[in-house]
């Protein structure tokens, strides 16, 4: 399923985007699109049972803002330098261990929504990265294979950074990548049984039109039920957590002086194999 949620910001209602492409309305069936409704299997169900029963009606897109697709976010847990074309850009040793930061749930908004270059920035920059939705709580998980389980779907994220917040203003990397708007999400939350391996899926990502970044997750240093499998050695992640599973070379950082870095007036756009796309215009904070 292709879950999603439209609507104004703050006040979003669920739908879905059924298998012709038509936007339909959940919000009869369940209240939101949140850590809650995905650990309920018998919610989900009812989904599925009106979606191929014809019952739920249908939502006119004209005009309707897409919003992030899950609500009510616990956390986004993210992985540095996961991909070996991306160290390789940007000078960096491929990790012996996942590198974990964390963005606030409140840099997450829609897929189209604007994104603010922050105040006396000046190395703003981008990353299409593949995000994991956790569904089932996971705790000490102890392999690879049953970390898939407790997944309950993907979406495109866009984890917007700021250089010299990040890395040189002193302490940890939050300082970059906790910046307002600095999370794109969406367009859908596609739900797991949708995506047959999420090692095999093309992100691309361009700039004013010209395409900047073209990999794939096949590229992952460490792939997505490795990450689940070890994050949850260091914390419980719970129905409703968010993985950013890292970005492919093309970053402005790994590129040539002057580094290409985003101004107000850039425009961005960004997609995963299958997850849909986004696009995004930059303004100043």
């Amino acid at each position: 399923m292709k879950l999603l949620r439209v609507g104004t910001a703050g006040a979003e209602t669920p739908a879905l985007l059924d298998a012709e492409g038509v936007l339909r309305d959940l919000s009869g069936v369940v209240p939101d699109i949140d850590g809650a409704l995905l650990a309920d299997d018998a919610a989900l169900g009812r989904i599925r049972a009106a979606a191929d029963a014809g019952e739920l009606p249908e939502l006119d897109a004209t005009g309707l803002r897409i919003g992030p697709p899950l609500g009510r976010i616990g956390k986004i847990v993210c992985i540095g330098l996961n991909y070996h074309d991306h160290a390789r850009e940007t000078g960096a040793e491929p990790p012996a261990e996942p590198v974990i930061f964390f963005k606030a749930a409140d840099t997450v908004v829609g897929p189209n929504d604007t994104v603010l270059v922050p105040r006396k920035s000046t190395k703003t920059d981008w990353e299409v990265e593949l995000a994991v939705v956790i569904g089932r709580t996971a705790r000490y998980v102890e392999s690879a294979e049953e970390a898939l389980a407790h997944v309950a779907g993907y979406a495109v994220a866009h984890d917007v950074s700021e250089r010299e917040f990040q890395i040189e203003r002193g302490g940890t990397w939050d300082k970059g990548k906790n910046c307002e708007t600095f999370n794109p999400l969406g367009p859908w939350l596609v739900t797991s049984d949708e995506v047959a391996d999420p090692q095999n899926l093309a992100l691309k990502l361009w700039v004013n039109g010209e395409l900047k970044q073209d990999g794939t997750t096949a590229e992952q240093i460490f792939p997505v039920a490795e990450v689940v499998r070890y994050v949850s050695q260091f914390m419980t992640l719970y129905p409703g957590d968010v993985i950013n599973t890292g970005t492919p070379a093309g970053v402005a950082m790994g590129r040539p002086e002057p580094k290409p870095y985003l101004r107000a007036g850039d425009v961005v756009e960004l997609e995963i194999e299958g997850l849909g796309s986004q696009r995004q215009e930059f303004k100043d904070a």
